[in-house]
């Protein structure tokens, strides 16, 4: 059992093995893809649009693109042409790796892993140089106008050239040939002209041939129309005198005809003469009963259409009146309906109007309740503000006064000295006694004014501020004798109790 065991584990390793490596190693090719297989044998494998086994760790798989690379193939500058016109040459060329075998080996000699763009511009060099070298064997005007001519001719000097790399050209294409110098141009007018000069000159050709052949036929017509109008003479000639002949032999035969005629016509002339008196009798009977039966018509006639004709213009008569009371009908409905529309309208309009006026109102009442209440609350406390100040000022006396202006003394001073301090710079000049009598002078006129200032709110309040102040000096402290005038009901505290200030 055990020696039966190990060869069949061996057989399912194997096939494990080989499915992994059909796995590992099988390929499968686009048709616009070129796989190369190489490693294993000296000459690659190349798979295009199929299936094939690269054996792993032994054989390489590289890819080359088969689609078309479209390539613009322009002069970088002028190229002479055999009759020596410098041009330039626009082309179009479609490039591919080529499908077959050898020529694919080169193209991956040459281009494996190479991108479209390196591919193209290998291929567009060597182009140019066969566009170059075809241009200066063909004359201008034999490449301007067979243009495949061109075309071929560098297909075929390039195609060798590409063919060793592995490259085929698929399609060349020339776009415009360009000259400095409008040669080109110049050989369409020329072509132009010669063109015109032929077609003038076949013109003038066949005008000729038409006035020629023209002149023939006329001749030949007139001499057709006087031969046949001489034969038309001729025969009417013989005509006139086959005429006279025929008339004279009638003429005799028409006398002797005429003569017995006349004689049948006198004897029939009666017969129709009694005849005719009988039918005019007879006529006239048969017209008086003729026009007696169309008067009796023309009346029934004339009463019909008279009878139709009045109850026609009755009906019609009625009928205009009963549309016209209809439209009227009509008409007051509308205007009455219009009338209650535009008074639902007016009154809509007037109840609008007289909300919108009650909410203007009561918003106008509501702000002018507001200002009042403002306007109210602010003279409310105006009052109360300016009764309290007037109780304030009422309990006021002299010496609350006077301490109001002490306490503004200092501010007094300040102000009266700030002009000196913003002096920057003073020049004095001697005088009176000594150098220092114009420093004395300035410094002096602080106190001055400030004694001025006093005697103005003495003469002014009654109080003396001069002696007010007194009060706190030393001398006033030693004597405590100070008498200060303008203060009634005023009791000065003395700061020790010793101390008895009037």
């Amino acid at each position: 059992m055990g020696t039966i065991g190990i060869p069949a584990l061996i057989i399912i390793a194997l096939i494990i093995l080989f499915i992994i490596f059909m796995a590992v190693g099988y390929v499968k090719a686009p048709p616009d893809m070129a796989y190369i297989i190489s490693g294993f044998k000296k000459k690659s494998k190349i798979v295009i649009g199929k299936a094939s086994i690269r054996i792993p760790f032994f054989e390489r798989l590289d890819r080359l693109n088969l689609r078309l690379i479209p390539i613009d193939v322009k002069t970088s500058n002028a190229v002479p042409t055999a009759d020596y016109i410098n041009i330039n040459v626009d082309a179009t060329v479609n490039i591919k790796i080529s499908s077959e075998a050898d020529r694919l080996r080169l193209a991956a000699e040459n281009f494996l892993n190479k991108n479209t763009e390196y591919i193209g511009g290998v291929a567009r060099e060597v182009l140019e140089g066969n566009v170059r070298e075809i241009v200066g064997k063909m004359r201008l005007e034999e490449m301007v106008s067979d243009r495949q001519k061109f075309a071929n001719l560098v297909k075929e000097n390039a195609e060798p050239d590409l063919a060793a790399m592995g490259l085929d050209i698929v399609s060349f294409n020339v776009q415009n040939f360009v000259d400095g110098n409008d040669v080109i141009e110049n050989l369409g007018i020329d072509n132009i002209v010669k063109i015109k000069k032929t077609a003038a000159i076949a013109r003038a050709e066949s005008e000729r041939d038409i006035k020629v052949a023209q002149a023939a036929a006329d001749k030949e017509s007139n001499d057709a129309a006087v031969a046949a109008q001489t034969e038309i003479a001729k025969k009417q000639n013989e005509l006139a005198i086959k005429k006279s002949e025929l008339q004279q032999e009638s003429d005799t035969k028409k006398a002797m005809a005429d003569a017995a005629y006349e004689i049948q016509k006198e004897e029939q002339r009666k017969t129709i003469e009694v005849t005719t008196a009988n039918a005019d009798i007879a006529r006239q009977e048969r017209e008086i009963e003729l026009k007696q039966k169309q008067v009796a018509v023309k009346e029934r006639a004339l009463e019909a259409e008279v009878k139709k004709q009045a109850e026609a213009d009755k009906y019609a008569a009625q009928q205009k009146a009963d549309a016209a009371l209809y439209q009227r009908q009509k008409e007051a409905e509308a205007k009455q309906f219009e009338a209650q529309r535009e008074a639902e309208a007016r009154k809509a309009q007037a109840e609008a109007d007289r909300f919108s006026k009650e909410q203007e109102a009561e918003g106008i009442r509501a702000v002018g309740e507001a200002e009042a209440s403002a306007i109210q609350a602010k003279g409310i406390a105006e009052a109360e503000a300016m009764e309290r100040k007037a109780e304030a000022y009422a309990k006021y006396n002299k010496a609350a006064v006077a301490e109001m202006m002490i306490k503004v003394l200092p501010d007094i001073a300040a102000k009266i000295a700030e002009p000196l301090g913003q002096i920057d710079k003073i020049t004095i000049i001697g005088s009176g006694e000594g150098d220092l009598g114009g420093v004395n002078q300035i410094a002096g006129n602080v106190p001055v004014v400030m004694a001025k200032l006093f005697e103005s709110m003495k003469e002014a309040t009654g109080i003396d501020l001069s002696e007010i102040i007194k009060a706190d000096t030393y001398d006033a402290k030693v004597t405590r004798n100070v008498n200060v005038t303008g203060l009634d009901n005023v009791n000065v505290m003395p700061k020790n109790p010793d101390d008895n200030v009037l």
